[in-house]
């Protein structure tokens, strides 16, 4: 939109597009709720045909199941995302502390030597940066600096971003990123690999952006996940990166994750009428001859 319109004015818009309006002022407390972006712009485009036109038959409704869809998925993929970042943490304090101890592990030095300096320095700032700015606000780093001049490890842990934590794991040395990885028996180069895409896709689900339809250029080497996985293009999906999950949460958290994900949907598929579930499942990379 270049100019604004009310609700009510964008309802009629849409209508005018072709979109069927089956309840008006159920739409209306929708957009209200959620805006006209959230919903419309945002989730229109598989509805939509190579020229930009709504297919036939397209209602507001199914857009917003769309909406909905996507909004339940990013709970759960935030929910376990969580999960996730408090084992990684956990296991990688506990490397850390017992290799280098609790008071100067933090060091450039510990970090691996074929990383560049640069690199490694923007890091060390962002975690000191961290530090600082938790120090008034965060009980366990006032007490550790105040009293012993330093945090450890375990504390560190808890105040760094899920990004933070796992450039920390990046520029690990070998030896620690093995040990780390072995908790969950890959190697420590898928895991950097699964962290860089969990870090991605926790911030869309966190900052309501759309996730369905999820692609990375972060390079994941799913043939170690499933051979048999043939990708459309050389990206990464939605659907590599919930099978990933599968190797850093417990097979109760996995199968919780998975099956959740396929009650939405079946809950979306009964609510299509102008497209087919298969349509969504194939963009979030599902492959197509099963489940």
């Amino acid at each position: 939109m270049k100019e604004y319109m009310t609700n009510n004015e964008l309802i009629d818009y849409l209508s005018s597009k072709g979109v069927i309006i089956e309840n008006k002022d159920k739409a209306l407390q929708r957009i209200e709720r959620y805006t006209y972006y959230s919903i419309v712009n945002t989730y229109k485009s598989i509805f939509k045909d190579k020229n930009g036109n709504y297919i036939d038959n397209v209602t507001f409704d199914e857009i917003y199941s769309l909406f909905e869809f996507d909004k339940n998925i990013k709970n759960i993929i935030l929910k376990n995302c969580l999960e996730i970042e408090i084992v990684i943490k956990s296991i990688m304090s506990n490397q850390i502390s017992k290799i280098y101890g609790v008071k100067d592990y933090l060091k450039t030095s510990n970090w691996d030597n074929s990383i560049d300096n640069t690199i490694k320095e923007n890091l060390f700032e962002k975690i000191n940066n961290e530090i600082k700015k938790d120090y008034n606000t965060h009980t366990a780093v006032t007490h550790y600096i105040d009293k012993y001049g330093f945090i450890p490890p375990f504390v560190l842990v808890k105040i760094l971003t899920f990004g933070v934590a796992s450039s920390y794991y990046g520029l690990l040395k070998q030896s620690d990123r093995q040990a780390i990885a072995k908790y969950f028996k890959i190697s420590d180069k898928l895991l950097k690999q699964i962290l860089k895409n969990l870090t991605t896709i926790r911030n869309v689900a966190a900052h309501s952006d759309r996730l369905y339809n999820y692609t990375s250029k972060f390079y994941l080497s799913f043939k170690l996940i499933d051979k048999n996985y043939v990708k459309s293009d050389n990206i990464t999906n939605l659907y590599m990166v919930i099978r990933c999950m599968e190797k850093l949460l417990t097979k109760e958290q996995y199968e919780d994750l998975y099956n959740s994900i396929l009650k939405e949907v079946e809950v979306l598929d009964k609510k299509l009428k102008s497209i087919n579930i298969s349509k969504v499942l194939k963009i979030m990379g599902f492959p197509m001859n099963n489940d």
